[in-house]
């Protein structure tokens, strides 16, 4: 049997021929006339000039067909003793294994079975491949090699191609409409002193020139608001931000986040933008606002994004779905009991101040059950300590969450703009962090500060751009539509 290391030595060595011969197999440039899904347009007889990987061959005897795929798509070309001549015929057949990349100079034409094909007169080689494509062409059947070899998936699956060409269309239509919308696009960093902005673990590491332990951000959030302090009134931001935390199918270290900021609104101005944009993008990119979505047990569900969408409180899905109401509950030892009384079962319950026993709790309880889109409102208060407090209900805060699924996809509220308010919040942050709560918020001194030369009224909001996009393309994992998602190295000898 034939391994993949003797086919490679069986490469290299046809390579070495080539550069014998004067032909080198991996030239500066090559000048296309046309991509592979342009020609299938054109008038019969039209020259072209196209390149390609090959990724199927079959000789015929006086005749050898091939497909090619470029960015666009595939296409056959057909080389034959009459037009090619036998020296193209036995130049292709000695040197050419699937995988090559080669260019084409032709003329358009179609075969006695109506396919539309390129009809060969000079094939080049543009780079030699040395090694094998998988067997199984039909695309790579174990997950762990799509992610780790994505290169492999993106060759041998058309699927994954264009969902990943969708990935690029939805990012192009969000910036598209933020621009009609008067937003303005921002870049901040990546680094920063204070992870803030969320409540998670962040990940850290050291710089060298100033001698000072940094943290990747968990969001975008803080600088966005510093710019709205320093003028800016309608800003976004889509960067990378990183979290030190479990990973499931929803949920990854590294992720996506758009956020934007708009001075002068409040969440329920953010309610009707949000509509109005998954209006606008579903119909650029899907053309339907009714789209279908695999549920918890992989079925495809039908989901109508038409709005208005419902508005429910979580308070209400917690006690319809546990029967425990936390209006009636004033402190974590109490929710605690109660849990517990109901034989509930939420993970690191001890270490859970109010505010994540809450959350951990609806997460387990009603989150699994809902399909959406709905807003979920009515957060406490300890669960949002950058949100500004409701004015008939001091313990919730204006902020709200769109469900789809049962996966959280955006998240914002009104912020908090009070400086004294928002120090006392962190303060107590501080507290449940020193208590164990090992999510609890960062206190972040320098925001203070700024928000201390005063602030608008203000209106966040947040979205992953992996989960929406893998929702919309039908994926029940995140790595499916992160192009190379971070896996363990393989040792040397497993690489082969």
């Amino acid at each position: 049997m034939t391994t993949d290391r003797d086919e490679r030595s069986v490469r290299i060595a046809k390579m070495q021929k080539l550069r014998e011969n004067g032909i080198n197999p991996y030239p500066e440039k090559f000048d296309k006339t046309h991509t592979l899904a342009e020609c299938p347009g054109l008038p019969e007889g039209t020259p072209v000039k196209i390149a390609g990987r090959i990724v199927l061959s079959r000789d015929m005897g006086k005749i050898i067909f091939a497909h090619l795929l470029d960015e666009t798509g595939k296409l056959q070309i057909a080389l034959s003793i009459d037009h090619s001549g036998q020296e193209q015929l036995d130049f292709f057949l000695t040197y050419f294994d699937l995988g090559d990349f080669i260019g084409v100079e032709g003329e358009r034409f179609t075969t006695k079975k109506g396919e539309a094909s390129i009809l060969v007169k000079k094939v080049t080689f543009l780079g030699k491949a040395l090694r094998p494509l998988p067997e199984k062409f039909h695309g790579l059947q174990d997950k762990e090699t799509k992610y780790r070899q994505r290169y492999l998936d993106l060759i041998t699956d058309d699927e994954t191609r264009r969902r990943f060409q969708f990935r690029g269309r939805f990012i192009k239509a969000l910036r598209d409409f933020y621009e009609q919308e008067g937003f303005v696009e921002v870049e901040t960093s990546i680094l920063c002193n204070s992870p803030s902005g969320a409540l998670a673990k962040p990940f850290s590491t050291h710089h060298n020139s100033l001698d000072l332990d940094v943290f990747l951000r968990i969001a975008l959030e803080i600088p966005l608001k510093e710019l709205v302090i320093g003028g800016y009134e309608k800003v976004f931001e889509i960067g990378k931000c990183f979290r030190n935390e479990g990973m499931d199918p929803s949920h990854l270290q590294e992720f996506t986040m758009l956020e934007h900021y708009a001075a002068y609104w409040n969440y329920e101005d953010n309610m009707r933008f949000t509509e109005k944009m998954f209006a606008y993008l579903l119909e650029k990119v899907t053309g339907s606002l009714k789209v279908m979505i695999p549920d918890h047990d992989g079925n495809l569900k039908e989901v109508d994004f038409t709005p208005p969408w419902p508005i429910v409180t979580m308070r209400d899905l917690i006690k319809t779905d546990s029967g425990i109401d936390i209006n009636e509950i004033e402190n974590v030892e109490a929710l605690r009991r109660v849990i517990r009384e109901k034989g509930i079962d939420v993970e690191e319950m001890g270490n859970l101040e109010y505010g994540n026993l809450v959350d951990s709790l609806y997460k387990k309880v009603s989150r699994p059950k809902l399909v959406g889109p709905m807003f979920m409102i009515g957060h406490p208060i300890e669960l949002s300590p950058l949100a500004r407090k409701n004015d008939d209900n001091p313990r919730i805060v204006d902020r709200f969450q769109l469900v789809v699924n049962g996966w959280e996809i955006v998240n914002a509220y009104s912020e908090l703009v009070d400086p004294i308010d928002q120090e006392e919040r962190f303060d107590q942050q501080s507290k449940a962090r020193e208590g164990g709560d090992a999510e609890a918020h960062v206190k972040d001194s320098d925001y203070v500060k700024a928000m201390e030369y005063g602030m608008p009224p203000i209106s966040g909001w947040g979205m992953g751009i992996d989960r929406i996009v893998a929702l919309l393309t039908q994926q029940g994992n995140l790595r499916d539509v992160v192009l190379f998602p971070l896996l363990r190295p393989l040792q040397e000898e497993e690489e082969g």
